[in-house]
C-alpha cells in the first residue's frame, strides 16, 4: 500500500498512483488470495484442466474493471495505450500482484500476454493492432511467446531454427517451440512467434523475425503440456508445439523481416522487471507465512516456540533486509526504464533479473524450512511458489547470459581503471618525497636482542 512505498522514491509516485496502489493492495489481499485456492479447485482434474477456465477468474475481472484496475503495465510516455502509470508506479502495484496467483489475470496483467501486448503496442501496425491487441487488452483472448526450442541452446537466440519461409503473399513455417507458456489456455487465440527467415540476411542478428501465428492455424499441433517441478499450471500451460507446414498471411510479420532480435529486446526489458517485481511479492507473502509458523503456540522444538529461536529470528531479519534491498534494486531498473527506456536499462533490468529470483528463492526455502514437512505439501503455497520462481532463473534469458554481459561491461572499465589506481600510486610516492617520509611497514628492523 502506499504507506509503504520507500522513502527514496515516494516523490516519483503520483497521488492518483498512490491511490491506486492502495485500491490494488486491497483488492489482492481480500479478493484474490482467498480465490487462488477456489481457482485450483474449479481447475478440475485430468484432460478436463485444459478444456475451460475458471469461472472465478471472470468474476475477479468484473471487480477489478469496476474498481479501474486494468492493464496498469503499459508505461507513460513510451505508449498511447497506457493507462498513465509509470513503469515505477507500475513496479510498486505488481509487487503486491505477485502474491496472488489470480491476481494478475484478474487486472489483465498476467504474462505473457503483457509481453505480447508490448510487442504490438510497439511495432505492430494498424491492423495488427485492431486484429490482436484490442481483444488482449480487453481481456476477451489470451496469447502465447513461442520462442525457445528443444533441440537448440536457446539461450543464445541466433540458435532459433524455425523456419520461415516466403511463398508468394505468404509465410511458410516449419519447427518445434517449448516452454510456449500460455498455449494451453483454449482462450489462447494468437502466438507471437520468433523464427529464422529461409535465405535471410547473413548477420546472425538480421536473420530472425517475428510474426503472428493465429493459434487455430491449420498445421499446428500442441504435443504435450510440459510441468514445472510437477506443476502443469492447467489450464495456462507450457507447449511443446510442432509447426508443420503452417501457413500466415504476409500482413502477419511483424515490423519487418529480419528485426527480431530488435523486437524480442523490446520485449524482454519490461517482462523480466515484471517478474523481477512480482517475485518482491511472492516473498513478501512467503515472510509472512513464515512469521504466522513461528508464533503458532502448538508449534514448539526443545521447549520453545520456534520464535524464540535465534536462528529462527536471524532468518526473519535476513529475510527482511534482502526483501527491501532487492527492491530497492527493481524500482531502480524501473527509473532508468522511465528515464530513457529499456534499451538504456539493460544492466539495471539484468541485476534485477538475477538477483530477485535468487533471492526470493532464498526467503520462500527459509519459510519451507520453518514449516518443515508441511512447507513442501500442497497445505501451503510455498512449494507452489518456489517452483514457479525457480523458473524464472531460466526464463528470459538464464542468469548466466545476464552475468556474463554484466562481467563483460563492467570489464569494459578495466582500462580506466588501472589508469587511475597507478595515477594515485605515482602521487603518493610524489607526496613521500615532498614530506621526506617513507612508508612504514610492521616488522621492519626489529632486532631479537633488543637493540635496533
Amino acid at each position: 500500500m502506499s504507506s509503504k512505498i520507500p522513502i527514496a522514491v515516494r516523490d516519483r509516485v503520483s497521488e492518483r498512483a498512490k491511490k491506486t496502489l492502495d485500491v490494488v493492495a486491497k483488492f489482492v489481499e481480500e479478493e484474490c488470495i482467498p480465490a487462488d485456492p477456489v481457482l485450483e479447485a474449479q481447475v478440475g482434474k485430468g484432460d478436463a484442466r485444459w478444456e475451460g477456465h475458471p469461472s472465478i477468474v471472470d468474476d475477479l475481472k468484473k471487480k477489478a474493471q469496476s474498481l479501474g484496475l486494468w492493464n496498469m503495465f503499459l508505461p507513460k510516455g513510451h505508449y498511447k495505450e497506457s493507462p498513465g502509470f509509470t513503469n515505477l508506479e507500475y513496479g510498486l502495484m505488481a509487487e503486491w500482484l505477485g502474491k496472488s496467483r489470480v491476481a494478475s489475470e484478474a487486472v489483465n496483467c498476467s504474462a505473457p500476454d503483457t509481453g505480447n501486448m508490448e510487442v504490438l503496442a510497439k511495432y505492430g501496425n494498424d491492423a495488427q493492432k485492431e486484429k490482436w491487441l484490442k481483444p488482449l487488452m480487453a481481456g476477451e483472448i489470451r496469447s502465447a511467446f513461442l520462442m525457445t526450442e528443444p533441440q537448440v541452446a536457446s539461450s543464445d537466440a541466433r540458435n532459433i531454427e524455425m523456419s520461415i519461409r516466403k511463398e508468394g503473399d505468404e509465410y511458410v513455417l516449419n519447427g518445434q517451440k517449448w516452454w510456449s507458456s500460455g498455449a494451453g489456455d483454449p482462450r489462447c487465440a494468437i502466438y507471437i512467434v520468433m523464427g529464422k527467415l529461409d535465405g535471410g540476411n547473413t548477420d546472425p542478428y538480421r536473420q530472425q523475425s517475428v510474426i503472428l501465428v493465429p493459434a487455430n492455424a491449420k498445421g499446428i499441433t500442441i504435443n504435450r503440456m510440459l510441468s514445472v517441478y510437477g506443476y502443469d499450471d492447467a489450464p495456462h500451460g507450457h507447449g511443446h508445439i510442432t509447426f508443420k507446414n503452417v501457413r500466415v498471411p504476409a500482413g502477419n510479420m511483424v515490423l519487418g523481416e529480419g528485426r527480431g532480435f530488435e523486437i524480442i529486446q523490446g520485449r524482454l526489458g519490461p517482462g523480466r522487471i515484471h517478474h523481477a517485481m512480482r517475485s518482491i511479492g511472492a516473498s513478501e507473502r512467503a515472510l509472512e507465512w513464515m512469521l504466522m509458523r513461528i508464533n503458532d503456540p502448538r508449534k514448539k522444538t526443545f521447549g520453545k516456540q520456534l520464535k524464540e529461536h535465534g536462528v529462527i529470528l536471524e532468518w526473519v531479519a535476513r529475510s527482511r533486509l534482502e526483501i527491501d534491498a532487492a527492491r530497492l534494486v527493481v524500482l531502480n531498473a524501473a527509473i532508468k526504464m522511465d528515464e530513457q527506456g529499456p534499451k538504456a536499462a539493460l544492466t539495471e533490468i539484468a541485476e534485477a533479473k538475477v538477483l530477485v529470483p535468487q533471492m526470493a528463492l532464498t526467503v520462500i526455502d527459509r519459510a519451507v524450512q520453518a514449516f518443515g514437512g508441511a512447507g513442501v505439501s500442497q497445505d501451503t503455497p510455498l512449494a507452489n511458489m518456489w517452483a514457479q520462481i525457480r523458473t524464472l532463473r531460466l526464463a528470459d534469458g538464464p542468469d548466466e547470459v545476464h552475468l556474463n554481459q554484466m562481467g563483460r561491461n563492467e570489464n569494459k572499465k578495466s582500462k580506466a581503471v588501472v589508469e587511475k589506481i597507478l595515477a594515485q600510486k605515482e602521487k603518493t610516492e610524489q607526496l613521500m618525497k615532498k614530506y621526506g617520509v617513507e612508508k612504514n611497514e610492521p616488522g621492519t628492523n626489529i632486532s631479537r636482542n633488543g637493540k635496533n
